[in-house]
């Protein structure tokens, strides 16, 4: 199964009763463990948690950090908040499930060029 198969199938999990719309995450760290996330909608909208944040969270409280993780897989193309997510922890490759259905992928920089970040 790939990374966004696993994706879609963590999505079925995901808390969307608002908007029915259900998105899966799931990071790969260099060592090979997998840390899953689903988006948990809230009535008041701006307090909806993403997948991909839900599974870099999960990541980080088993002690990750930028720099640790090799892929991040979602069920649907990132938001604009979560593509700095996935460039500030420095995501090599990112998978997603385009809008047409077809894969794509590319690394956290060329999702989000020219981002906002401390310097090194």
């Amino acid at each position: 199964m790939s990374l966004v198969e696993r994706a879609e199938e963590v999505a079925q999990q995901a808390y969307a009763p608002y908007s029915g719309y259900r998105v899966g995450a799931v990071v790969q760290t260099n060592d090979g463990r997998e840390f899953v996330g689903t988006n948990v909608e809230n009535a008041a909208y701006p307090l909806t948690q993403c997948a991909e944040k839900n599974a870099i969270a999960a990541a980080a409280a088993a002690g990750c950090r930028p720099g640790d993780l090799a892929a991040v897989a979602v069920s649907a193309s990132p938001c604009g908040g979560c593509r700095q997510w996935l460039f500030e922890w420095r995501v090599p490759r990112v998978e997603y499930r385009r809008a047409d259905g077809t894969i794509g992928t590319a690394s956290a920089a060329e999702l989000l060029p020219d981002t906002w970040g401390f310097p090194e």
